[in-house]
């Protein structure tokens, strides 16, 4: 074979894979556009999606502009007017500063750039296809720039393959976009996605002004403000309370110097002064602005600029730890009251009569700034409009536990009596050790015969501890023992159970409909699991910024559907399949519950029968098998 010769590859090959570096889809067009924008000094950036970026996505602002004769170079690699020396590059205050946003986009895209410079007497255009320029000249705009792109990889048809649905491409512009916009709470941004307006922010707002407009109330709730400064560097922003933890990380926001970033020392600090403080599984809100001299950090890592390198990270880890704790530790709250009072002052707001700020009390954005909560008695349940459901996002505000941490607290410290009749008919005497040997917390197996199971050669033996059922398999002489949690057991019948319900459409119509206040960010949550609603049993009607709710599940209490709905709407849970695997979990009969052999014998018939058997919804194993020899190694018979 002869050896290929090295060549210099084509200057459109070259784009092209540079432009897979910067541009993986469109919301990382949009971030690169935006932030040309914000480093123009724009007091306004306007967004405008049609499917979903890739057919068409415009960004437009009102900043400084380019004079006409430097539009081919803005289109030109590694052109930029914000680098001058080596030593810029390790002092780096703009967002961009590469060179390669424009004609990375230019080379997989049909760009129109559109400017006009502050002192110019009009505006001029450039045109480029696919790195080509095909076009220049005079152009009528008013003052900024303005950017279109269409076609997104229309020259790259494998790059398209990559991309998700068009909705998911939308949605995830509305994030870059988010993120940006919580950083510049002093620019008005606007985002128009498929001729609708998803949102118009005016310039000039609070911080937390703006980030009521992304978050729910019951998620702001939970925030306390932070503020914490050393050795040059300052880290502040909002941070949830352990109470107001939630199932996903996706409310964890991170930026460096204004920058928005993903970066592993800081969640691991974050998480670090959580420590101790969260179940498995749960994360905080948290809205991190770290502050630091910019040759202290490297933000030239990668071209896409969401990485950074720190110079000191012990520092940088130590000062995050440090900053959190006040919000994040049990014991630190009263240290960050008097800042938090101060806080709700300044927007204000003032505390109850009489109340002292020993701990900081929840605030809730205005237009404004922070406001003071409404006292306990003013959040006490009239019904269900708004927020006061029972056990509802506002339940820690009354005094009360989240839902999470009560489900807990059920499983481990079963009620004296059924919340919910079990699912099969129990019958039969109940054996004679269930009465006071059981409340004694004796746990004696049961003296009565074998009971067989209809299948696999299976017999019951009996109940130990009120929790584990006893089975052996192929008779007395060889075989093997089996236990069943019957907790665990119950779980997986009880969800299989809900299952077939929702498949079946059923629902619980309400004599007197309940109204809840629907936030915008509830509304778009709404709009992705209205079809899975349904199915569940809910029948919902949306009405100037209300939910109606007409019907809900036929296995849940009115007071706990809504309450799940909400969670489900707040994004504190991770959707319809953690809606029923708590259920599951608070409805299953509990572990220390005797029960009659013909409740066992039921519980295992339908268990049997139930698909995934060997695991609860919650992925603990239900059944533990015990074979002939393995008994004979526990004895050291071998």
């Amino acid at each position: 074979m002869t050896r290929p010769a090295i060549t210099l590859l084509p200057e459109t090959l070259r784009n092209q894979i540079a432009a897979g570096e910067v541009v993986e889809r469109p919301s990382s067009v949009l971030k690169e556009l935006v932030e040309n924008s914000l480093d123009a000094g724009a007091a306004r950036v306007d967004v405008v999606l049609e499917g979903g970026g890739v057919t068409r996505l415009l960004v437009s602002d009102d900043g400084d502009g380019i004079p006409a004769d430097e539009l081919a170079l803005a289109v030109t690699r590694h052109a930029t007017s914000k680098l001058k020396t080596v030593a810029d590059l390790f002092a780096v205050t703009s967002f961009g500063f590469r060179g390669e946003a424009l004609p990375s986009i230019a080379s997989v895209s049909h760009v129109t750039l559109t400017s006009r410079a502050r002192e110019a007497a009009e505006a001029a255009f450039i045109e480029v296809e696919h790195g080509a320029v095909t076009a220049e000249g005079p152009a009528a705009l008013a003052a900024g720039t303005r950017v279109e792109m269409r076609r997104l990889f229309a020259s790259t048809p494998a790059r398209l393959k990559f991309l998700r649905t068009e909705a998911t491409e939308a949605k995830r512009c509305q994030e870059a976009l988010m993120r940006m916009a919580l950083a510049r709470p002093d620019v008005a941004f606007s985002l128009t996605s498929g001729g609708r307006e998803i949102f118009r922010l005016p310039g000039g707002q609070s911080l937390a002004a703006r980030l009521g407009q992304f978050w729910p109330p019951q998620v702001l709730e939970g925030l306390a403000e932070f503020s914490r400064e050393k050795d040059g560097m300052t880290a502040r922003g909002l941070a949830g309370r352990p109470s107001h933890a939630q199932n996903k990380a996706d409310r964890m926001l991170f930026y460096v110097n204004g920058r928005p970033v993903q970066d592993r020392l800081l969640m691991r600090a974050a998480r670090e002064a959580y420590k101790g403080r969260l179940l498995s599984g749960e994360h905080p809100q948290l809205l991190l602005f770290l502050e630091l001299p910019p040759q202290e950090v490297d933000v030239n890592v990668h071209p896409s600029k969401m990485e950074v390198r720190f110079r000191d990270e012990g520092a940088v880890f130590s000062l995050l730890r440090w900053a959190l704790e006040p919000v994040a530790g049990s014991g630190g709250l009263a240290e960050s009251a008097a800042s938090y009072a101060a806080s709700c002052a300044d927007a204000g707001a003032s505390p109850e009569r009489g109340q002292a700020f020993d701990a900081p009390e929840p605030c809730r954005p205005s237009a404004g700034g922070w406001t003071s909560a409404p006292s306990r008695a003013a959040v006490e349940p009239s019904g269900f409009g708004g927020f006061g459901g029972p056990g509802g996002p506002g339940a820690w505000a009354r005094g009360e536990k989240p839902a999470q941490l009560r489900a807990y607290e059920d499983f481990r410290s079963p009620p004296p009596e059924r919340e919910v009749p079990l699912p099969f008919t129990p019958g039969g005497a109940q054996p004679a050790w269930s009465g006071a040997a059981a409340s004694a917390g004796g746990s004696p197996l049961s003296a009565a015969a074998p009971r067989s199971l209809s299948r696999e050669g299976l017999e019951y033996l009996g109940q130990v501890a009120g929790t584990y059922l006893i089975l052996r398999q192929g008779g007395a002489a060889s075989g093997r023992l089996i236990i069943v949690d019957q907790h665990a057991a119950h779980e997986r019948v009880i969800l299989e159970g809900m299952r077939r319900a929702r498949s079946a459409g059923d629902t619980q119509p309400l004599a007197v409909p309940l109204s809840l206040s629907l936030h915008p960010a509830e509304a778009l949550r709404l709009d992705e699991l209205s079809e899975g609603l349904r199915e569940v049993g809910f029948v919902l009607e949306r009405e100037a910024g209300r939910l109606q709710v007409m019907g809900v599940p036929p296995s849940l209490p009115a007071g706990k559907a809504v309450e799940h709905l909400r969670e489900i709407l707040d994004e504190q849970s991770d959707g319809l399949t953690s809606l029923w695997t708590l259920l599951s979990c608070k409805s299953a009969i509990k572990a220390g519950q005797a029960l009659a052999v013909d409740e066992a014998l039921a519980l295992l018939e339908a268990w049997l029968d139930a698909p995934e058997r060997e695991h609860c919804p919650h992925g603990r194993p239900v059944v533990v098998s015990f074979a002939e020899g393995d008994l004979e190694r526990l004895f050291k018979r071998k």
